[in-house]
């Protein structure tokens, strides 16, 4: 009886041993990525922390998120909004504008004089197509 084992205990502590270095190894990855894409540190600084979280990864990584962890929000958030307005506008070069943006410009044209009344009729056709 006392030579026993409790196999699923120690299944349950396996996984999560497993789960905890998955999540330190991701930790140390945005530790990594926020040190070289940080601009408000020189050369230098980052070599330090590097070093710092080489050397002594767990006290490494908890005080470079004590220390930068306000700023690794702000960094993230920022790049965040930087793709969401590439994307927007990469969708509005795409798309070329409404169909009342259209419309108003081939109306433009029209009384300009550039474009004829069937060319107009055609054009205004297809955007309402």
């Amino acid at each position: 009886m006392l030579g026993y084992t409790y196999p699923i205990l120690d299944f349950l502590w396996t996984m999560l041993m497993i789960a905890g270095f998955f999540v330190w190894i991701w930790l140390l990855i945005v530790v990594f990525s926020d040190i070289f894409r940080s601009h408000d540190m020189g050369g230098f600084a980052k070599a330090l922390w590097v070093f710092f979280v080489i050397v002594l990864p767990l006290f490494g990584v908890l005080i470079y998120l004590i220390a930068r962890g306000h700023g690794m929000a702000e960094r993230n958030l920022a790049q965040a909004e930087a793709q969401q307005q590439a994307f927007d506008d990469y969708v509005r070069q795409t798309a070329g504008g409404s169909q009342a943006d259209q419309l108003a410009t081939l109306a433009r044209l029209h009384d300009a004089g550039k474009l004829s009344d069937d060319d107009f009729a055609k054009a205004k056709a297809k955007i309402l197509a």
